[in-house]
């Protein structure tokens, strides 16, 4: 080492499960957080769809069920009479640093304390300011910006918003020099203009390598099924690369490369592990443009309707069904949610939405300021309605997920087919949404393509139509082996013993405990 700092890692959540990642890296009483997502594996333990915590209890019930670490870095507002954070070790946290945005990477950003930055690439700040613009209210979304909580009975158990408080907007730092355009974006909120709306007050904006950090921090995009995707290198007294979610089989495989010729210089390698078990390099024979050849295929043999299911934020996959719709003469049709993303990705450079991508216009009466503001300003003329889908379902491609098989109700197709293109599953409720998603399926006569399930009832899948997001077991093999660090810390997997059997110098951390380096 070159100096007498000690640099401490402790993995808070992520070390032994795929996703929720909180890693902290500290030098000289001074860190930063490495992701801070949420764990789908441990909250489904407790909740599901119809069971969720309470955000009228801010952080007590993430925390009575450790879902949350206990530590003292969390909202102050969002702490009801009976939390008492102060007995929880505390930590001095100059940023968060979010490699992409998946809620299992960035899903519990909103409970910590506001003075904490984000930083994160243009199109990560994007799609986390999108879905929270488009979604609900809940304290999970209030990644860039925040609702400022009170305490709202009498003995300080309940919280609730506080009247005609503006919209606090988090401290931002840019992977890349911030545009005009994305500046713009992140400082209001839509509809704020109106007399009664609540104003967003954008926090500062500013890119990281003008704001002062424990560590020089430089950000390296890498290959993954979400645009904006960024491993970091931080050094200090001794250098940490940390790959985030990232693969070496997508289109922009030499993004992953650039990364892995920069992390020779580091001492510790901190890598994810989700697809360590499957052997193979380059996702093992499956690539994007291999998907796409299958989906066209499917698309060419189908007469009717055809709905395509792929991944949220997969733009990828959404660009590789413009191509298809443009080869078979249909046109692409999009839910507005969606529509709202490529819109401002669009507006950063990071998306080109074709000429012919049609909008999705649902029967509903709701309708969000988001929509008025973005869609049906701009988007208008590409709005397609069930009754123009149902007379002509040979000309259009939906791309819809189970979440939206309640609008085939209105289309009433009868025969097309449905491209399941998304990961398989790999938890019971999620069997459980293939069995449901199956009888929405079989009801309209549809063709199932990418999933099945055969008269014993056993669900099968068909890998031809999707390629994942991770990095093989081989490629990470040889990542590791380039990088040749000396330790290696696995994240982000069920297998740390792969690890352990391969290499000799891994270092298997026991979440909430300090390692040294």
């Amino acid at each position: 080492m070159e100096g007498g700092c000690l640099t401490s890692l402790t993995v808070y959540d992520g070390g032994h499960g795929i996703g929720g990642n909180k890693i902290y890296l500290e030098e000289d009483g001074s860190g930063v957080f490495l992701d801070f997502g949420k764990n789908f594996s441990k909250y489904s333990a407790f909740y599901e769809e119809f069971l969720r915590n309470r955000d009228t209890r801010g952080i007590h019930d993430l925390i009575y069920l450790n879902l949350l670490p206990r530590l003292n870095i969390y909202r102050e507002d969002l702490l009801p009479a009976d939390v008492k954070v102060h007995t929880y070790p505390s930590l001095n946290v100059a940023a968060v640093l979010v490699t992409h945005a998946h809620f299992d990477h960035c899903g519990n950003i909103g409970m910590l304390r506001s003075d904490i930055p984000m930083v994160a690439s243009p199109e990560s700040l994007v799609m986390m300011k999108g879905m929270q613009d488009t979604g609900h209210t809940s304290l999970e979304l209030e990644m860039v910006y925040l609702s400022p909580r009170r305490r709202s009975n009498d003995h300080g158990l309940c919280l609730g918003s506080q009247p005609n408080a503006c919209y606090i907007g988090r401290d931002i730092c840019c992977t890349k020099d911030l545009s005009d355009e994305l500046i713009s974006y992140l400082s209001r909120r839509p509809g704020q203009d109106s007399a009664k709306a609540k104003r967003l007050e954008p926090g500062r904006c500013q890119p990281v390598d003008e704001m002062e950090l424990p560590f020089e921090v430089s950000a390296h995009p890498v290959d993954h099924s979400v645009p904006g995707a960024t491993a970091y290198i931080l050094r200090g007294d001794t250098t940490v690369a940390y790959t985030g979610d990232f693969r070496l089989h997508g289109r922009n495989r030499e993004k992953t490369l650039e990364f892995i010729r920069a992390a020779r210089e580091a001492s510790v390698l901190i890598t994810e592990g989700t697809r360590i078990r499957e052997i193979g390099g380059e996702g093992c024979g499956i690539t994007e443009q291999s998907v796409t050849e299958a989906c066209l295929d499917a698309v060419e043999r189908s007469s009717g309707l055809v709905i395509a299911d792929f991944s949220p934020r997969n733009f990828e996959r959404l660009e590789s069904f413009q191509e298809i719709a443009r080869k078979t003469g249909r046109e692409l049709v999009v839910t507005a949610k969606d529509a709202y993303l490529m819109h401002a990705l669009q507006s950063i450079g990071s998306f080109s939405m074709d000429d012919s991508l049609r909008i999705y216009k649902e029967i509903s009466s709701a309708r969000g300021k988001w929509r008025e503001e973005v869609i049906d300003k701009n988007y208008s003329s590409r709005y397609v309605d069930h009754l123009s889908i149902r007379k002509n379902p040979e000309a259009y491609i939906l791309c819809f997920s189970f979440l939206d098989m309640k609008n085939l109700l209105d289309i009433k197709p009868d025969g097309g087919t449905y491209i399941y293109s998304a990961c398989e599953a790999f938890n019971e409720e999620m069997e459980i949404d293939f069995n449901r998603l199956w009888r929405w399926i079989q009801h309209f006569n549809m063709m199932s393509v990418g999933f099945g399930i055969d008269g014993d009832g056993v669900l099968h899948f068909n890998g031809r139509y999707h390629t994942s997001g991770h990095a093989s077991g081989d490629d990470i093999r040889r990542v590791v082996e380039h990088v040749d660090p000396e330790h290696i810390v696995p994240v982000h997997t069920q297998h740390v013993e792969w690890f352990e059997k391969n290499f000799d110098n891994v270092v298997s951390l026991e979440e909430g405990r300090p390692y040294e380096f």
